[in-house]
């Protein structure tokens, strides 16, 4: 018994540590800023106590008489514009501006200053100095004011706009998102030049400060979607978030699913496209891709192309990609199912081909295709994890010398490493990352189901996977949609790609305000 309560004293003593706020949550308030100068600089050394990247630039600031001081972090800040437009013009520009030279200033009194930056706050607690200076700010202390300035001199690293590399487009736009929130937004407004494109911006985490951008167009986009994702991005309780699948992964309507529920992407002109149907998109600072919700099964099989090429091509392509997911899923499970169960749906002369192969194959058909589909994904993360002219190396001579020798060897047949690579080239096709990376993990169950059920157990899980399918939602709304609930008018832009001069509306599944988004386009041609 004596023993019993110990355990239990434990237990409690350790859920009390574990509930207990982190000592790496936001301090709290540490005071307003000072008048006299030195009592400020001795309250930044205490909040920044080992920061050596913290500098400190002491100068004389001529218009009051006084000492003054500038503060920023060295590469969150641009040091040539901290130099040219703030330091060069307090120090050696400032003679007449409003200040008389000598004059006395009050604790409040707010001298007028001559920088040539477009953006000054006024910062009066040393709370909103930490998250002026760690986003990149200079801030000046001037000696007899409470007040300190913050300007707008971010210069933190950051690559160039480049293509997306895993969203790759033929004849549309080369550019990609990058780790910059505010350049993510300025690459939309050049895709929508309107005033209605509203920005609501949002501050998550308790130990460091994640900024959030949510974009929508005001006179498109339902309130009740903006008002959802606003309570889910508030109601938030973490420490940071780091990219946009974090925050999918924390707001998603079920977690335990396989699917994704929101869609990711690196291309503007995709967003773009996106938000002009009425969906909400969110940018995530320090992040190279976004998010948009709410999201339906059909976004994911629609690639950027197939609004830059004819109607046709792009809805034999539309086709191809809903047959590859077919293939990419359920594949290897119909190999299976007809090589252990229903021999009778295999032609004669194949049977007995088949027959030939397998006869010196010493493994049943699921241990055969998990073989060779296991093997399949190592080589396809080692291609992902290697330099890209090393990843393709491994990919292409890996996957022939390792399936080659595997035949040879007797391990796998010759129509397993014919299914397997079909089923690999029919993942790719798909336009969309997550979606491809589920179907890929969709097979496996579906190949165990195959090998005790046969075909009747492939109808059952697809049966299942559609039942999934349609309980699903992303932002309180179907997921399924325009499949189930059916819109037959939505079909323009789903299995196949109709004429653009065709979809006059914008899908009814988004329950957008305006449901109008062109007129008639068509030409009254000779042949018309």
């Amino acid at each position: 018994m004596e023993l019993l309560l110990r355990i239990i004293k434990y237990f409690n003593r350790r859920s009390l540590q574990t509930s207990s706020p982190s000592s790496g949550n936001r301090a709290p308030a540490r005071g307003h800023v000072h008048s006299q100068l030195k009592a400020n600089i001795e309250a930044i050394r205490a909040i920044f106590s080992k920061a050596p990247d913290m500098v400190m630039r002491s100068f004389f600031y001529r218009p009051t008489e006084s000492h003054a001081v500038l503060v920023y972090f060295d590469g969150l800040a641009d040091k040539n514009s901290i130099n040219n437009n703030v330091l060069y013009q307090l120090m050696f520009e400032s003679e007449d501006i409003g200040v008389a030279k000598g004059g006395r200033l009050g604790k409040r009194t707010l001298p007028l200053l001559p920088v040539t930056l477009g953006h000054i706050t006024t910062i009066s607690s040393f709370d909103q100095f930490e998250l002026a200076i760690l986003h990149g700010k200079s801030v000046l202390f001037i000696d007899g004011v409470e007040q300190a300035y913050a300007f707008n001199t971010q210069g933190w690293p950051q690559r160039a706009i480049s293509d997306s590399q895993i969203e790759a487009s033929l004849k549309g736009a080369h550019q990609g998102f990058i780790e910059t929130s505010e350049m993510n937004v300025a690459l939309i407004r050049r895709y929508i030049s309107s005033r209605e494109l509203k920005i609501k911006e949002l501050s998550v985490g308790s130990r460091v400060a994640s900024k959030l951008s949510i974009l929508y167009l005001e006179d498109v986009t339902e309130p009740e979607l903006l008002a959802e994702m606003e309570r889910r991005l508030t109601s938030l309780n973490v420490d940071c978030i780091l990219n946009t699948g974090e925050l999918a992964e924390l707001i998603e309507d079920n977690p335990f699913s396989l699917l994704p529920q929101f869609i990711t992407t690196e291309r503007p002109d995709t967003a773009a496209s996106q938000i002009l149907q009425g969906r909400l998109c969110v940018i995530v600072d320090r992040s190279s891709s976004v998010l948009i919700a709410p999201a339906g099964i059909a976004a994911f099989f629609q690639g950027i192309d197939d609004y830059s090429t004819r109607w046709p091509v792009a809805t034999f392509m539309r086709l191809l990609r809903f047959f590859a997911c077919f293939l990419a899923a359920f594949l290897p499970g119909i190999y299976i199912a007809c090589i252990s169960f229903n021999h009778e749906v295999i032609p004669l002369d194949l049977i007995l081909s088949i027959g030939q192969f397998r006869a010196a194959v010493p493994f049943p058909p699921l241990i055969e295709a998990l073989i060779m589909e296991i093997t399949l994904e190592m080589l396809r993360e080692a291609g992902i994890r290697l330099p890209a002219p090393v990843g393709q190396t491994v990919g292409i001579v890996g996957g022939i010398v390792i399936g080659q020798a595997a035949v040879q060897a007797g391990i796998v047949s010759n129509l397993m490493v014919v299914v397997v690579s079909s089923t690999a080239v029919a993942s790719f096709i798909l336009p969309n990352y997550d979606m491809a990376s589920a179907i890929r993990l969709i097979r496996f169950p579906v190949m165990l189901i195959a090998s005790m059920f046969g075909i009747v157990g492939i109808i059952v899980a697809f049966m299942v996977l559609i039942a999934h399918l349609i309980s699903l939602t992303s932002l309180s709304e179907p997921f399924s949609v325009p499949i189930a609930p059916i819109r037959i008018s939505d079909w323009k832009d789903v299995f196949v790609r109709l004429p653009l001069w065709k979809m006059t509306t914008r899908p009814r599944s988004v329950r957008s305000l305006q449901k109008k988004r062109m007129g008639s386009n068509r030409s009254d041609g000779e042949n018309k």
